[in-house]
């Protein structure tokens, strides 16, 4: 009992170890119904599988908690993160045009101005947040509300169906027999781990998530640091739209980035990052969007019933909650002791 004890603390002193416990138990799930799950095939050079498809389908989702897990860090929240997808893919849809097999805009400069749509929108939630002093949650629920119907006027209401083959390489593409979409997944996570730990931008971010006040005496500059923060924020769920949109191979300013703003949080809280600020890791978040991933798929194949998903999907999330809470594990670790006392 004192062993449990003792391997109980020591992994409480890490959350992400449950966050890959989580993943772990789901998978072995996976396994044990369905044995041919971790089967992968090649199949006109390219890679195919269950596990291939968790990694192809919850590419924009981990992007997506990248840039929510610097938001996070510094103790908001960004709500609007899933209509910001839809009016990505509704800018670059848009430029592109709708003939076959043609582009009325050069490519790059399509997705380069899509994206730069992305990082204002992030932009604009930043001023709302550094500048004017409005509460995140409050700040992104305006462009919540707004980017919808913004997404839906540049698609004016419709499905917008593209046929650029070029395109459809972000989000349905192969290189090297994996999905393009992981490569670009690689690609953000590089980037943002050298700018927060080869730069002083990720201590600044944790510094002010921990205690503003102090950071603010130290020197810190937070106001610039929550407008980056948010920035880059939207620039990710820019990135996420374009392989959203491209894997569809259309832009629906209703329905694209849905609830996505909830499981990018979703992520971040199962990675172990405080919803209150301070500590982060991006690996962390890529691992909670992978449950989210896996546990969705897992839903869909085992056959359950599609209004069941969200109350399934919150179960899990509340249990891994538990698991990473300081005080449920002191508890757990209470009842241990108490238990081995009255047995001795």
């Amino acid at each position: 009992m004192k062993k449990l004890n003792s391997i109980i603390q020591k992994l409480g002193s890490n959350r992400l170890a449950w966050s890959m416990f989580a993943l772990a138990a789901i998978l072995l799930f996976n396994l044990i119904v369905y044995p041919e799950f971790f089967k992968i095939t090649i199949l006109d050079g390219h890679l195919y599988g269950s596990l291939v498809d968790i990694f192809r389908n919850g590419a924009p989702l981990m992007v997506l908690a990248i840039g929510m897990t610097l938001v996070v860090a510094t103790g908001g929240v960004d709500l609007s993160v899933g209509p910001v997808i839809a009016v990505t893919g509704a800018v670059a849809t848009s430029l592109i045009g709708l003939e076959y097999g043609s582009t009325n805009t050069p490519l790059f400069l399509a997705v380069a101005l899509a994206l730069g749509v992305a990082a204002l929108c992030g932009f604009w939630n930043g001023i709302l947040v550094s500048r004017i002093g409005i509460q995140p949650i409050v700040a992104t629920l305006i462009l919540y509300v707004a980017g919808r119907g913004v997404a839906q006027m540049i698609t004016n209401g419709k499905i917008m169906r593209i046929f650029y083959e070029p395109y459809f390489v972000f989000g349905s593409g192969y290189f090297l027999s994996l999905p393009v979409s992981l490569y670009i997944v690689l690609l953000v996570y590089i980037v943002a781990w050298l700018f927060t730990r080869r730069t002083s931008f990720g201590l600044y971010v944790e510094s002010i998530g921990i205690n503003s006040e102090a950071s603010r005496f130290t020197g810190i500059n937070e106001k610039n640091v929550k407008l980056l923060a948010y920035t880059l924020c939207g620039l990710c769920a820019g990135i996420a739209g374009i392989i959203i949109s491209s894997n569809v191979k259309s832009a629906d300013g209703n329905n694209a980035g849905l609830w996505y703003e909830l499981d990018a949080i979703l992520s971040v809280a199962l990675g172990g990052t405080s919803l209150s600020g301070g500590r982060f890791s991006f690996a962390g978040s890529i691992i909670g969007a992978l449950i989210i991933q896996s546990l969705t798929t897992t839903i869909y194949s085992t056959g359950v019933p599609p209004q069941v998903i969200m109350l399934v999907k919150a179960l899990v999330v509340f249990l891994v909650s538990l698991l990473q809470s300081e005080n449920f594990r002191k508890m757990i670790g209470s009842l241990l002791n108490s238990r081995k006392g009255a047995i001795q």
